[in-house]
């Protein structure tokens, strides 16, 4: 499967989740087995991870998942435009599939 180009804006000092639903060649992908991680970085070649979103399947059998960004992550970040990935894969990495990428504009936080 071809990653999806989904480009997000995120509040600085807020929480931001995305829920899923994979599919599959217009099926649900089972995601028994799977596990999902994604993060976020100032330039798609930089080697320092800007933030770590927290990844969990909801449903495996219902192929669905949370992408989660808590607002002590996102105040510790600084506004502006970072580049982020979405991917599933198995223990050992047997199987890795990215789901979706895109960018991230991180607005400015006013009240602290």
């Amino acid at each position: 499967m071809t990653a999806a180009t989904y480009n997000l804006t995120i509040d600085q000092g807020s929480d931001f989740a995305l829920d899923l639903v994979v599919n599959e060649s217009g099926a649900v992908k089972d995601l028994t087995g799977y596990s999902a991680r994604a993060q976020m970085r100032s330039t798609k070649g930089a080697s320092t991870v800007s933030a770590t979103f927290t990844c969990t399947i909801i449903s495996a059998a219902a192929g669905t998942l949370k992408m989660q960004l808590i607002n002590s992550a996102s105040s510790a970040i600084s506004a502006g435009k970072y580049y982020y990935d979405l991917e599933i894969f198995t223990s050992g990495d047997v199987i890795v599939s990215r789901l979706m990428q895109g960018t991230v504009i991180l607005t400015p936080e006013v009240t602290r």
